[in-house]
């Protein structure tokens, strides 16, 4: 059974009443044969806001990602890799550091109240997920956790990622503590030294603002 770890609060009265685990996120990853060829489903509304891109050179899906572009760190934006050189993050300079457990990285958006509006968690691979498997996975994996309801809105495998091969879903889901909805693009990805795992999230309310940012993270990710 795979555990969520990172715990960041989304508000400083949550974190005392344990509402933070509504933001755990971070999933396990695992070893991977070879990817799937690109197949996806589904169609979250809002998942667009950064325009048509590329799934990978063989295939496009203008449903649930047709966003995806690989393409290079933007101007201005930090990166940091996983402690283990699995994989690098690249995210804006309006985003700062949350607290993570050993061996992972976190950076989000917060209020002056503590509340989390943009989570980008990396983790590197922990159990037995593979490309293949990853968009079933995702979804029970938070239901066995911390959703009472989850629900997939769009998947895609075989995606060409910097350096690596990945397969995405996209989902939203409800707390079991408190009902809180969110949205996610939850990506297991494969490089030459290893497997990870990066989820970009938001509130469900916040998704249409920030969406492109979550999306563009996704996009310069990079596999090592």
């Amino acid at each position: 059974m795979c555990i969520h770890r990172s715990r960041p609060a989304l508000t400083a009265a949550a974190t005392a009443t344990g509402v933070a685990m509504a933001f755990a996120l971070t999933a396990c990853a695992s070893n991977t044969g070879t990817s799937n060829t690109g197949t996806s489903a589904g169609q979250p509304g809002s998942s667009q806001a950064s325009g048509a891109g590329q799934l990978s050179a063989r295939h496009r899906d203008p449903a649930g990602f047709a966003w995806f572009r690989t393409r290079p760190t933007p101007g201005g934006w930090q990166r940091v890799s996983l402690p283990g050189g699995e994989a690098v993050l690249s995210y804006p300079r309006s985003l700062h550091a949350l607290d993570s457990d050993r061996g992972t990285v976190s950076e989000g958006l917060t209020t002056k109240s503590g509340t989390v509006l943009v989570y980008l968690n990396v983790t590197p691979k922990q159990g037995n997920e593979t490309l293949r498997d990853w968009p079933g996975f995702r979804v029970e994996h938070l239901l066995d956790d911390d959703a009472s309801a989850a629900r997939m809105t769009g998947q895609a495998t075989g995606l060409a990622f910097r350096g690596g091969s990945g397969s995405c879903v996209l989902d939203t889901y409800t707390t079991k503590v408190h009902a809180n909805h969110y949205r996610e693009i939850a990506c297991f990805v494969q490089g030459s030294r290893g497997a990870s795992v990066l989820i970009a999230a938001t509130p469900a309310a916040d998704w249409g603002t920030y969406a492109g940012l979550l999306e563009e993270a996704v996009n310069t990710y990079a596999a090592r």
